[in-house]
């Protein structure tokens, strides 16, 4: 198999699509090392590394602690795991490393590659930089103070990663960031050219890290994955935008659109073994495709006492005439909402850390499914207060009827949200129209992103009956993460960690097209 090093790895989902990479029956890498600074995001890779120790299959004891809803009855699950398979467990503790880049001794982290590389010549270094200061919301929060901005950390993280390239010079490379990288600049020059020329040559960019190999070159190309249906270019003609990858264009059931750059060695080139690209899916899927045969659930309730009952008739007086009878409002949505209101139903649970019970996944049953999990895990919603129990009941209701999510210009009066972001600017226009945002049923769903942590208006259900924000199961569904992947730790937590991840069945992709280069050379 051929090692892997995954840093700033996350809960893992980069790896995951590479170590999950099958040629003629036989797995083809193997994360031989995965650095994460969160302690409970490291917590999900190091349960995933002992899940990947077993190649036929992960033991009984494993999914007895992903099926536990109480933390007691999971450690001592954890408990019983460390004592039946204690190989195994080290094996994963070694692979799974929690330290901060940039602080841990650079020695000692390039010691810790080496071992794990043990000896390989032939191996690929993974990982995306955090990217919260690239991002365009990043950078409009960090704008109001342009010193700090230039100051932030996390616009020279990718150095840290750069540096691993210097000191041990990879076959080839896989760098994933945002595409608000593009336009990220400091000191007026574009941070996208200096990342490209410090990856080209990091031995130059990076001339006092020790470089610990006796590769055959030290200089790599930068080659985009994708190519939709444009003329084939010239190396020399290809810009920064052509490493955008549109993942609903390769089977992800989310528009999510990311940086992946791929660096080759050059030595590598020589013989014209030039990079493919990734296969573009027969039809673009629906997000709802993805999640609708997990239970349905209700939203609990933030500032009652919860209850399903309370929950129905609050929901239930969404086609009140306040809301119905105002004007903004079109005809044919609020036949839908006085339809829907009849069958708001008390019956619905708010859903568990685990649910049993048969759940066989209608979209890419091959790629979701494990008929030893016999449930859902991480699948439990969260609360919200009245008045956005109505504005979710409204907005599922306009998506079903107008096939869009409404902007808070389409929204009653009586639900305009008093939160100052939805006030006119000074030109009238609204800063946020789109606060309260429904995935709409028949597309891919918008970015899952790590926002989805801090609240849920983003990222509303779009079954108007259900009245709520997806959980997070349904957005690791939408990032491809196979259900038996449990994520640790908070639901918060849980969300932060989702949002933040590679999808797994694209990194699947790339790692495809990675080792037919590694193949044919």
């Amino acid at each position: 198999m051929i090692p892997v090093i995954d840093i700033f790895a996350g809960p893992g989902g980069l790896g995951e699509g590479f170590s999950s990479l099958r040629s003629n029956g036989q797995t083809v890498f193997r994360i031989a090392l995965s650095i994460e600074k969160d302690a409970i995001a490291h917590k999900t890779l190091l349960l995933r590394s002992f899940f990947r120790q077993f190649q036929d299959g992960a033991p009984a004891e494993y999914y007895s602690y992903i099926q536990a809803i109480d933390n007691k009855v999971r450690k001592k699950y954890l408990t019983v795991i460390q004592s039946r398979y204690p190989d195994q467990w080290k094996r994963a503790e070694r692979e799974a490393l929690n330290v901060e880049l940039g602080k841990y001794p650079t020695l000692d982290l390039d010691d810790k590659i080496l071992a794990a590389l043990k000896n390989a010549k032939t191996w690929i270094l993974i990982g995306g930089p955090p990217c919260q200061a690239y991002s365009l919301v990043g950078r409009s929060r960090m704008s109001r103070n342009q010193e700090q901005f230039k100051k932030d950390p996390r616009h020279f993280l990718y150095k840290e990663y750069l540096g691993i390239i210097a000191a041990h010079l990879p076959p080839v490379f896989v760098m994933e960031n945002v595409k608000g990288l593009l336009s990220s600049t400091i000191d007026g020059g574009y941070i996208i050219e200096r990342i490209f020329s410090d990856l080209r040559e990091p031995r130059k960019a990076m001339p006092k890290r020790e470089c610990r190999t006796d590769a055959a070159s030290d200089q790599y190309e930068i080659h985009p994955i994708v190519s939709y249906g444009e003329e084939p270019k010239l190396f020399e003609d290809i810009s920064a935008k052509d490493y955008v990858v549109r993942s609903e264009m390769h089977g992800i059931p989310q528009a999510r659109h990311r940086l992946i750059l791929v660096g080759i060695r050059k030595d590598l080139i020589e013989g014209g073994a030039l990079l493919g690209k990734l296969d573009v899916a027969n039809r673009i899927p629906k997000m709802w495709e993805a999640i609708c045969d997990l239970p349905q659930l209700r939203s609990q309730l933030s500032k009652e006492k919860d209850s399903a009952a309370l929950w129905r008739m609050i929901v239930a007086r969404s086609h009140r005439s306040d809301i119905v009878s105002d004007p903004v409002v079109p005809v044919n949505v609020r036949c839908k909402i006085r339809q829907l209101s009849k069958h708001i139903s008390a019956k619905l649970t708010s859903g568990s850390e685990f649910l049993p019970g048969k759940i066989v996944p209608t979209f890419r049953r091959d790629w979701y499914y494990d008929s030893q999990l016999k449930g859902v895990c991480n699948h439990s919603s969260r609360g919200h207060i009245q008045e956005d129990l109505w504005r979710y009941f409204y907005a599922a209701c306009y998506a079903k009827v107008v096939g869009d999510s409404p902007k808070l210009g389409s929204f009653p009066k009586v639900l305009q949200p008093k939160h100052k972001s939805a006030k006119p600017s000074r030109n009238g226009g609204v800063k946020f129209e789109d606060r309260f945002r429904v995935q709409v049923s028949k597309r891919p769903s918008s970015t899952i992103t790590s926002h989805i942590s801090k609240d849920g208006h983003y990222f509303i259900h779009p079954d108007p009956l259900q009245c709520r924000s997806l959980t997070v199961r349904e957005a690791a569904r939408l990032q491809t993460f196979p259900d038996n992947y449990f994520f640790e730790g908070p639901r918060t937590e849980q969300y932060h960690q989702v949002g933040n991840a590679v999808p797994p069945l694209l990194a699947n992709q790339i790692a495809h097209v990675v080792f037919k280069l590694l193949e044919r050379k």
